[in-house]
């Protein structure tokens, strides 16, 4: 088996439930990926802000968040290995007109904003989606594959699986309709 085909299934089974349908049906491109390049597809800057956004998705609370996770990393690699060449542009487009208009809005680069700022940036970015959304015209949306592949990444890790749900490493049985007592954590396992 082919690590493309297991990333796939391996996404599908596990945060099919978590994504929306464009990641879905992006990932089901994975059987037929379109033309890669060599070495590296996303620059040191590129990868620090798509870390950096992840973490504003999922930031660190009472369990380590998706930087302690290592969701950037993971999300530049779903997007290199499984995803066609013309959302790679896509993506990576994204990625540099997100930079562009924090670097107008807030006069200094992403990194380099305060966690406020960076909330404010992130939550700007998420009404442009959102109003993408509605337009008849539906195509890769940077901030919903971004925040698709956060959800997956960060639940399918080991912080996510063992610390932000609750986990038994052997369950013994399954049990499918368990009752959750009010503020516990969802299993994981």
């Amino acid at each position: 088996m082919q690590r493309r085909e297991v990333l796939r299934n391996f996404a599908l089974l596990a945060g099919g439930g978590l994504l929306s349908g464009t990641t879905i049906s992006i990932l089901n491109s994975c059987n037929s990926p379109g033309k890669k390049t060599d070495g590296q597809l996303f620059s040191d800057t590129q990868q620090n802000i798509i870390t950096e956004l992840a973490d504003v998705i999922i930031p660190t609370t009472s369990c380590p968040g998706a930087k302690a996770a290592g969701i950037g990393p993971f999300i530049t690699m779903m997007i290199h290995d499984c995803y066609p060449e013309d959302v790679q542009k896509d993506f990576i487009k994204g990625v540099d007109d997100f930079s562009a208009s924090v670097k107008k809005r807030f006069s200094k680069d992403f990194i380099s904003l305060s966690s406020q700022e960076k909330i404010q940036a992130v939550s700007q970015l998420r009404d442009q989606a959102l109003a993408e959304q509605k337009s008849p015209e539906k195509k890769t949306n940077f901030f919903v594959l971004t925040r698709d592949l956060t959800i997956l990444g960060y639940f399918t890790s080991e912080i996510g699986a063992t610390q932000a749900r609750q986990y038994i490493a052997v369950p013994g049985r399954y049990d499918g309709d368990v009752t959750l007592k009010p503020g516990q954590k969802a299993w994981a396992t």
